[in-house]
């Protein structure tokens, strides 16, 4: 009886566990080398995409997927130009996250190449959300985006042939940041590079005050903040600015915190911050908005109101980089 017993614990194991486990197996690489294929026929491109919001996996085309990105990363009010870069961006972005390019697609969603979740990947948006956002607008606005995606179809950043880290911000002000003063790794693409273009950005200057008592509840009693002013030895000082003029360390107070902190804790729009201290409040005046790194979104309309193509835009933002496309024309 022990031994029948055996058998069938064995066989089930086998019937469950193990042959859906080789199934499975077999379709996923299958799958993969039917997809690779086609990309490099010249035929649509998919990418399986985890719905955050929905908690599922969906597979569209690689284009339709971009134009859901455009949508909700850049104003479509924005040049055709500008959103034109912004594609090839958020398409490279894509691209190099994906399972069948050796991305690793999205930790804790086996079998996704991206997330709708702007805190893994991109932000996204479809139809019925794109029409409470854009109303009247819609098929203007769709039109265009789509016709940025379709005008650089397939086209992604590379350099030295490999896929870029595509990141991008919404204002830089003066300069944009390298990713190893905000980050702490050097990618020679993605240096500090000088940005007149987005003055007229609605978030190029932004003002906070705080109280004292604010100041040092959010920052930790420890900065002392209120003492470091009575006895004199005064309430903040610049420690160190980064390659691209930011706030790389800063003292607060009696406390010494990186320019990435105190953006962090209190909510800042930058690093790029000067201090005033007026009565009981610390007011803090930023330049720019985001992390800094690679394109400019606002200094790419700006190029773009200015006669610069999509091409010389990426090439602007990102240095020494080529733009390749993945359907191998």
């Amino acid at each position: 009886m022990k031994k029948v017993l055996a058998f069938a614990i064995v066989l089930v194991i086998v019937v469950v566990i193990i042959i859906p486990m080789m199934v499975v197996g077999g379709i996923n690489k299958i799958d993969i080398s039917e997809r690779s294929d086609k990309m490099f026929k010249g035929e649509d491109v998919l990418i399986r995409v985890y719905m955050h919001e929905q908690d599922k996996i969906v597979e569209m085309n690689l284009e339709d997927y971009i134009v859901g990105v455009v949508a909700a990363e850049m104003p479509a009010e924005f040049e055709l130009e500008a959103l034109k870069s912004q594609a090839v961006a958020a398409r490279t972005y894509a691209v190099k996250s994906m399972l069948v390019f050796g991305g690793s697609g999205v930790i804790g969603h086996p079998g996704a190449d991206v997330s709708t979740d702007y805190r893994q990947s991109q932000a996204f948006l479809g139809g019925e959300k794109l029409k409470e956002r854009w109303g009247t607008t819609y098929e203007a606005y769709w039109g265009k985006i789509s016709r940025a995606v379709e005008e650089t179809r397939g086209q992604v950043i590379t350099y030295n042939g490999e896929f870029i880290n595509a990141v991008f911000h919404s204002t830089s002000g003066e300069r944009t940041a390298s990713a190893k003063e905000v980050w702490g790794f050097d990618y020679p693409y993605l240096i500090s590079v000088p940005c007149s273009w987005d003055q007229k950005s609605p978030r190029y200057n932004d003002k906070k005050e705080f109280s004292l008592a604010e100041i040092e509840q959010l920052l930790g009693a420890e900065t002392q903040v209120v003492a470091a002013i009575q006895n004199g030895s005064g309430a903040t000082q610049i420690i160190e600015k980064t390659d691209s003029g930011r706030i790389g360390q800063i003292r607060i107070g009696s406390k010494v915190l990186s320019g990435l902190t105190v953006r962090e804790k209190l909510e800042l729009r930058s690093t790029n911050f000067k201090i005033e201290i007026q009565g009981t409040k610390m007011i803090f005046n930023t330049i720019g908005y985001g992390h800094g790194v690679g394109l400019c979104q606002y200094g790419a309309n700006g190029m773009a109101k200015a006669g610069h193509n999509y091409r010389q835009i990426i090439t602007n933002y990102y240095t020494g980089v080529a733009i390749k496309n993945i359907m191998g024309s």
